[in-house]
């Protein structure tokens, strides 16, 4: 069959490789035959820009001028373009707009700021808060009290050195004694811990060690992208994924300032859509990086009902308090105002500084006469309110921050008149005080405080407390009602056909909790939640020595998932020491219980790795060709479904990985002959022979089975020329006694097999003899 002509400017699929000075250019270039192979058309790279020496990832910036030097600098980065286009590849590549590292001795523009201060051409690039810190930025870098630690502060010629920090000193400064030479600087060397209430720079969530740019600036733009520009200019790089724009002050703004500076290159942002919430339609971008799918994606192989009794047995076996994983909506409600108050306690200190000044100078006399408590307490209370991540200035804020939002911060407040401070506050969120320079700023603090808190509350937080299903605690997902049914899965595709048609697909990524084919693993639990409970039962009789039942469900259900694994005692002891730090329930990243954690690390080995754990590596291997319907029916769907697919690197066959670092590991690259993979190649191959089949001028239609087994078959054609065909729910298809004679009615016409070539249907295909072989199948209409 002749290839179609596909459109270079789109890509039909990508393939992300995760870049470290372990894996450079070099090495991606040595990948490319294979990767080409698989049938994508483009690399997807992880950040390419000069970062912290050593980075694992390549997110912390330190010089948007120069490709990073570890990878191998620019000219590998060339010579690994040259080697794709051979192969018939593009790149993609990752960039970091929002922050930048906050390391001064590599980061060079960051040290012109603290030798100069807001001087320095360069004190625009960074979203600093002068004035609150008298003017100096603190640097939470010391490791104690500064009383303790003044001692291990040396000044060396004109600079100032703490272990391995540096920072420049102010000229004319260095022969001043230690606490006059502080006192001189445009920055204040302080106990790390201090940053929680006392930081005056934005940073990206509550990492201290990443700054806030202000790429609104259009100078601060032009300098941040100039190198990225000048590689897609000269056509090294095609297209490009834009990281974390809710950390931005204008999101709109800068994504049409990007649209046009790259002559309207294909771009996705890794926007993080609530559920039911669209992307704004006005943003000049292909789509999202696709978290929204995998929600979708995931949702068809979890069992409603099956749910239900999951989450019954998890209360009844670990009995959370309802705000602490009992219920999801009070869990994220718990978690916001935690993370206000401690996390994120200085971003609350400055917006709450921006509305009291704003009030104070206001006009307007409905804002005046408010207490900065008062203010306060507003914002907090609207903000833990919010269900997205943050209002936008091209969207109608009264739909994120509600009239039933402002019913219920009201409440917080035991005079009447006192609440004013809550309707003050939204009206100033929804604009309906001007637009002044100090109500635009206003907006900007309320907005990016909303998306750090979305993020920590609900990503970091609540997904480690509220566990009844590991699977569904992931990017973007409503851990609260997970199922999707066939009819929703197919309005969705439908939505994102006519409205996104090039968006970005994820199922996996540097970013989940758990690799694709872990939760598929864990959504089996769902149609078999009484057996999951005996297993429990059994291998718990007698205590099973584990610290609190909370942690004991999320343990064993990650060993289950994960299966077996290599070195998988040390990768699950990582991952739930962190999943525990994370819930903050008894121990955290900053406030370490070492009793705790110990007995933490004893459980994992004597427990869910040791002897116990054979028993649920059992059950699982029970379970393998339902957890194979699974896995492979979501790489079909995904592949298949509208939207360009990112493969993430090695998931093209079995890869089971848990959260960062687990799941940035490098992996071998090549293939294993396995199922999956076959699946894989075989769907990206089509999509690169029939892009117009899956294009932006491409159709959806939904497929609908019929016979008692229905509701088991999701399937769906593609303009009419490829057809997909997946098991879902395969357990509880298996106790209802199979297909039982349920039939597909094929659009008209012949139809090829593509995963089992020689086979050929037509007409209504008997489900029994479609899924024979595989619980999924992939067809091409045979032309006439």
């Amino acid at each position: 069959m002749t290839p179609e002509q596909r459109d270079p400017a789109v890509p039909t699929a990508t393939y992300r490789l995760q870049l470290q000075p372990g894996f450079p250019f070099g090495a991606a270039a040595d990948a490319v035959p294979y990767v080409a192979s698989l049938g994508v058309s483009h690399l997807h790279l992880s950040p390419v820009l000069e970062a912290v020496p050593g980075s694992p990832h390549g997110y912390d910036v330190v010089d948007h001028a120069r490709v990073r030097e570890e990878l191998g600098g620019e000219e590998g980065l060339r010579e690994l373009a040259r080697t794709a286009r051979e192969h018939g590849l593009g790149l993609i590549v990752d960039i970091v707009p929002n922050h930048m590292a906050m390391s001064p001795r590599h980061n060079r523009a960051l040290w012109e700021v603290l030798r100069e201060g807001p001087a320095s051409p360069y004190a625009r690039w960074f979203d600093i808060d002068w004035e609150a810190g008298g003017g100096q930025v603190l640097l939470p870098v010391l490791g104690g009290p500064f009383g303790e630690e003044a001692g291990r502060l040396e000044a060396d010629g004109d600079v100032l050195r703490y272990y391995d920090h540096a920072f420049p000193l102010r000229e004319g400064t260095a022969g001043l004694p230690l606490p006059r030479l502080l006192d001189a600087q445009w920055y204040r060397p302080a106990w790390w811990r201090l940053a929680r209430t006392e930081l005056n720079y934005r940073r990206f969530f509550s990492i201290s060690e990443l700054i806030g740019v202000r790429v609104e600036d259009p100078e601060v733009f032009d300098a941040t992208h100039g190198k990225i520009l000048e590689l897609l200019r000269e056509g090294v790089i095609d297209g490009l994924r834009v990281d974390h724009p809710d950390g931005l002050a204008d999101p709109d703004g800068y994504l049409r300032r990007l649209h046009e500076a790259t002559g309207g290159r294909w771009t996705v942002v890794e926007k993080i859509l609530s559920d039911g919430e669209p992307l704004p339609p006005s943003w000049p971008v292909a789509g999202t990086t696709g978290y929204d799918a995998l929600r979708h994606v995931d949702g068809l192989f979890t069992d409603p009902a099956g749910f239900g009794e999951l989450l019954g047995g998890y209360r009844r076996f670990a009995a959370p308090q309802t705000d602490r994983g009992g219920d999801w909506d009070a869990t994220v409600r718990r978690a916001a105002y935690k993370v206000l108050t401690h996390e994120l306690a200085t971003e609350v200190d400055r917006l709450t500084r921006v509305t009291s000044r704003l009030c104070a100078a206001a006009p307007e006399p409905a804002l005046r006469d408010r207490a900065p408590w008062a203010l306060r307490t507003a914002l907090q209370e609207l903000l833990v309110r919010l269900e997205v991540y943050r209002p936008y200035s091209s969207v109608d804020a009264a739909g994120v921050v509600t009239e039933e939002a402002a019913d219920g911060a009201r409440l917080a407040f035991a005079v009447p008149e006192e609440a004013g401070a809550v309707d003050v506050v939204r009206d100033l969120v929804l604009g309906r005080y001007g637009d002044g320079p100090e109500y635009v700023e206003f907006r900007t603090r309320f907005a990016q405080t909303a998306s750090a808190l979305r993020a920590k509350s609900v990503e970091d937080t609540a997904f480690y407390r509220y566990v009844p299903l590991l699977s569904v605690t992931e990017v973007g997902g409503n851990p609260g009602d997970p199922a999707v049914s066939p009819e929703r899965f197919h309005a969705y595709c439908a939505r994102v056909q006519r409205d996104w048609p090039s968006t970005g697909t994820v199922v996996s990524t540097h970013d989940t909790k758990r690799s694709a084919d872990v939760r598929a693993a864990l959504h089996v639990l769902t149609e078999c939640p009484e057996r999951w409970a005996d297993v429990l039962a059994e291998v718990t009789r007698g205590g099973g020595g584990a610290p609190d039942a909370q942690l004991a469900w999320a343990a064993w259900q990650t060993v289950f998932g994960l299966g077996p694994a290599q070195d998988a005692e040390e990768r699950v002891r990582g991952a739930l020491l962190k999943h525990v730090r994370e819930a903050g329930l008894y121990t955290s990243w900053t406030e370490q219980e070492p009793p705790y954690e110990e007995a933490v690390e004893r459980f994992v080995a004597e427990g869910p790795c040791g002897v116990p754990g054979e028993r649920v590596a059992a059950f699982r291997a029970s379970l393998e060709p339902h957890i194979r319907a699974n896995a492979w029916g979501a790489a079909l769907v995904h592949l298949t479904m509208p939207g360009v697919p990112d493969v993430y690197q090695g998931t093209e066959h079995e890869y089971r990985a848990l959260v960062d670092p687990d799941n940035r590991r490098t992996v071998r690259l090549g293939g294993d002959g396995s199922g999956k993979e076959a699946v894989t190649r075989a769907a990206l191959r089509l999509r690169a022979r029939r892009p117009a089949a899956f294009g932006d001028t491409a159709s959806y239609a939904p497929l609908t089975a019929e016979g008692p087994a229905a509701a088991h078959c999701l399937a769906f054609a593609r303009s009419g020329e490829v057809l997909t065909a997946v098991t879902r729910l395969s357990l509880r298809l298996a106790e209802a006694g199979g297909w039982r004679g349920t039939r597909l009615a094929l659009p008209a016409g012949r139809w090829a097999d593509v995963l089992e070539p020689g086979r050929e249907f037509g007409g209504h295909a008997p489900l029994e003899e479609l899924f024979e072989r595989s619980p999924v199948a992939l067809l091409e209409r045979i032309p006439d």
